[in-house]
């Protein structure tokens, strides 16, 4: 398995991280500061999915799953 771990911070307005998205396993997933699975996106699919596997819209939507509250 290759090592190709891309990663691609979020930072508020005093220049804390709030999140990130990286690619994991084939994938694009998007963590929050603490490094919890807020969601990922299948390129494949064309498709956003929550922490839960739910289908939050079509095209990558990963940066507005880190914002959200």
């Amino acid at each position: 398995m290759e090592s190709d771990m891309a990663r691609q911070e979020f930072r508020d307005f005093s220049g804390r991280c709030v999140g990130w998205i990286e690619t994991f396993a084939g994938r694009l997933e998007a963590r929050d500061f603490a490094g919890r699975l807020k969601g990922w996106y299948d390129e494949r699919a064309n498709e956003t999915r929550d922490y839960s596997g739910r289908m939050v819209g079509r095209g990558n939507m990963l940066a507005a799953l880190i914002f959200a509250p």
